[in-house]
């Protein structure tokens, strides 16, 4: 079997952590910075970092269109916290420049959770998995709402905070932060290649 090519977009954020565990179970990694080199991956990891940011650049680089184009043709997509943000369909607090794909059809709020010094770590229950996931919540968006095609596989205080509607999962926190693979090794086993 020939490994997935996953790109990691690295226009800002913490793409270097989510390579170094995709490529720990097999994948080989690109780092995105082009619509040249989105065309030519298996899939995508949308990291974390700071979503107005990440918006402009998208739209400065001539990825936004692309980017959209891709995932809405079934491009496998994982986006964590500020990814997240950017798959949903809408940012009820984002900027009025700010872009929301519409992937994924839940409502966020940024930094829902609070600021910086509000950031928490909790074991979440996640849908097949036997045993409790440490995850790292910095900054972290909140799901207002999500909708009837969506599949909420974890929840925090009945929030939904890991996602997935067809191809795309996302998490409002990091789990690149934290020394478990099994959320990248289970999305990495649910796509063909």
């Amino acid at each position: 079997m020939v490994a997935p090519t996953i790109g990691v977009l690295a226009l800002q954020g913490a793409f270097a952590a989510h390579a170094a565990i995709l490529e720990a179970l097999g994948a080989t990694t690109v780092e995105v910075r082009t619509a040249e080199q989105l065309a030519k991956v298996d899939a995508l990891v949308i990291p974390g970092g700071e979503s107005t940011t990440m918006s402009m650049l998208l739209e400065r680089s001539g990825m936004l269109e692309p980017l959209r184009a891709r995932v809405a043709d079934g491009l496998p997509t994982f986006g964590t916290c500020a990814g997240m943000i950017l798959m949903s369909a809408e940012i009820s607090d984002g900027r009025d420049d700010q872009h929301a794909l519409g992937v994924v059809d839940i409502s966020v709020a940024r930094n829902g959770y609070g600021r910086q010094i509000e950031s928490f770590e909790s074991e979440l229950d996640i849908e097949g998995f036997d045993v409790p996931f440490h995850a790292v919540f910095i900054r972290a968006p909140l799901v207002q709402r999500a909708g009837p095609d969506v599949e909420v596989l974890a929840t925090v205080d009945g929030d939904p905070v890991l996602c997935r509607q067809g191809n795309v999962l996302v998490s409002a926190f990091h789990p690149e932060l934290s020394d478990d693979d099994r959320i990248h090794r289970q999305w990495l086993e649910s796509f063909p290649v």
